[in-house]
Order: C-alpha cells, then structure tokens, then sequence
C-alpha cells in the first residue's frame, strides 16, 4: 500500500495506492486499474490511463522525503508518498524524524557519487544540497535532513555507493 498527496492547482487530493504485477497496475482507492508506462527519457514518461494519454516529467525528486515535482501534461503537481511502513508508524504515532537523531545521511538508493557540494566542517541547514548521487540515469540531489555541522565525507566523487551506505556523518 501507497498513501500519495497530490498537490496543484485545484487543491491537495490523498490517493491510497496498490500496486500488483510489478506497476502494469493494481488498485487506486480499493478499485482496480491497469496502465500503460513507457519511459521516453532520463526523468519522463508517457502513461495511458483510462484511455487517456499523460506525458510526465519527474522535475525534482527528494528521496528522504518521499516528494517530487512532476509536470503532467505541462502542469505542475506536487506528489508525497508513504509506503507501508511509514503508514504504520504513523498509525501508531511515532514521528520517525523526530525519534531519529541527526547523525548521518546514508545512500537511499544504490548510485554513483557525482558531486559533493559541501565540505566538513561546514554548517548546513535542513534542506541544503549535500551531494548529487545517480541513479537509473538520473540525478538526485541528497539533502540535508536537519540542521548541523558536517563531521566527515565519507565518500568521493566517482565513487559507486550502495544503499544504505553512510555518505555523511554530522559532528
């Protein structure tokens, strides 16, 4: 199960998602849908829904978040997700950002280490660019979860990273 919040123009709309068969489809709200996916670029796709055809274009992805920028069919729209997981933790209460203390940011994904963009010792605020890591032909930028100091680089540009692998530690 995915919890999406789709934000644009006409207002914030909360879709429950479940995906079967890999994502050829699944259910959207408990009702069933098949689509059509094929991605034509680095960050698009075009997807027939519905008999409707969408051409999407990923603008910017947070992974520690969980949110990205999309255009679809040129319109601007705003997507975060929570997945099984975080939809438990919820339930229960647990506020996992602020149970977690602000030590190290680790790779999400596995990818290569383009950029670093900060050095250590450095003051970083939340949300700040830490390093730009590819994956599946696309750039994501890594950024700060919180406020604070950056202790130690852990890796280099050039270098391939596993997920999970720590990238930065904070002093």
């Amino acid at each position: 199960m995915l919890q999406s919040i789709i934000q644009g123009a006409e207002g914030a709309k909360s879709f429950d998602v479940e995906f079967l068969n890999g994502y050829a489809g699944g259910t959207l709200n408990g009702t069933p849908f098949q689509w059509d996916v094929l991605q034509t670029g680095p960050s698009t796709w075009h997807v027939l829904f519905n008999e409707v055809s969408y051409t999407i274009v990923l603008d910017a992805h947070d992974a520690d978040n969980h949110a990205y920028s999309l255009s679809v069919n040129g319109k601007q729209v705003f997507v975060s997700t929570l997945d099984k997981m975080q939809l438990l933790l919820k339930s229960m209460g647990i506020d996992h950002a602020a149970s977690t203390k602000l030590n190290e940011v680790k790779a999400p994904m596995p990818g290569l280490v383009l950029r670093i963009e900060v050095e250590e010792g450095q003051a970083v605020r939340k949300g700040d660019n830490l390093l730009v890591l590819e994956a599946m032909k696309m750039e994501n930028m890594i950024k700060a979860p919180g406020d604070a100091v950056i202790g130690k680089i852990r890796v280099n540009p050039g270098i391939a990273v596993e997920k999970n692998q720590v990238l930065i530690q904070f002093s």
